[in-house]
């Protein structure tokens, strides 16, 4: 059997392949923080009586980083959050903490009194509770045919 040694092709492919690899892992770590949380957050709604009850998984946010919007029937929630750690030593050789946003707007399926929602944020859920607007037949109006 015949033996031989590295030669400057070889070296040079293994510094190749190793760069390529350190890259890949880099892009695979922005594509599952994508995932993580700037993906389309998973949302629960459910009635509840005259209420609509949305639940929303938001791990490692706290209450502060959480900013809610409701219309007559639209319920936007975002997050954002800053992971930061203050060093002397900016050197570093691997680091995976960074900022996190999601952000989703979601059409509800019944109008809701804007005034009165609520919401709670415990152990990275967060429950909304949206009160159904009730239309009274006293506030139906007549529209003529001309």
């Amino acid at each position: 059997m015949m033996r031989r040694s590295p030669s400057f092709d070889d070296i040079e492919f293994d510094d190749l392949f190793g760069r390529m690899s350190r890259q890949f892992e880099e892009m695979s770590r922005q594509f599952d923080s994508t995932r993580s949380f700037g993906r389309e957050m998973a949302i629960d709604i459910r009635e509840d009586g005259d209420s609509l009850v949305a639940v929303v998984d938001l791990p490692g946010f706290e209450k502060e980083d959480i900013d809610l919007t409701v219309t007559e029937d639209v319920l936007t929630i975002e997050a954002s959050r800053t992971d930061s750690v203050e060093t002397d030593d900016d050197h570093y050789v691997h680091r995976e903490r960074r900022s996190d946003t999601a952000r989703r707007s979601i059409r509800l399926p019944a109008a809701i009194h804007a005034d009165d929602a609520s919401a709670t944020y415990n152990n990275g859920v967060l429950s909304v509770t949206l009160p159904k607007l009730i239309v009274d037949d006293e506030d139906a109006r007549h529209i003529d045919v001309e």
